[in-house]
């Protein structure tokens, strides 16, 4: 015999009364907004851009080593600008443009949504994703 305390609630599809089907229609819905098609698409166009995959690998590597020689204090300004030069000319390839454009506006789009999400709540879910122990 169950008490009343270890039976699931029931989820109503329909009219999306508990969270967990109101946060997945938020999912579907936000996989249908233009900005993440948009976002989806120039990724794709990155990922096949030969020119682009050769700067993304060429920054990384410059942004590793720049982060190693930090840690030991050997950092130059020089590295610094050879590291700012690579990303620039890495944001320079129109499909890398295009990609963090795209960027820019889902994540303006997200914040906006989170700011309604959390309009009336005490805490803003954004800032505390990442985190364990925010005071």
């Amino acid at each position: 015999m169950s008490t009343e305390s270890e039976v699931e609630p029931e989820i109503d599809a329909t009219t999306g009364s508990q969270p967990e089907t109101v946060a997945n229609d938020l999912g579907a819905a936000i996989a249908d907004m233009p900005e993440y098609e948009r976002f989806v698409e120039t990724k794709a166009a990155v990922e096949r851009n030969p020119e682009a995959q050769q700067k993304v690998q060429e920054f990384e590597r410059l942004r590793d080593q720049f982060v190693q020689a930090r840690q030991t204090g050997e950092a130059t300004q020089d590295d610094l600008e050879t590291l700012q030069n690579a990303q620039q000319e890495l944001h320079e390839v129109p499909e890398m443009a295009e990609f963090l454009q795209a960027q820019d506006e889902l994540d303006a789009r997200l914040e906006r949504l989170n700011q309604e999400i959390t309009a009336d709540l005490d805490i803003d879910f954004g800032d505390r994703i990442g985190g364990c122990c925010n005071d």
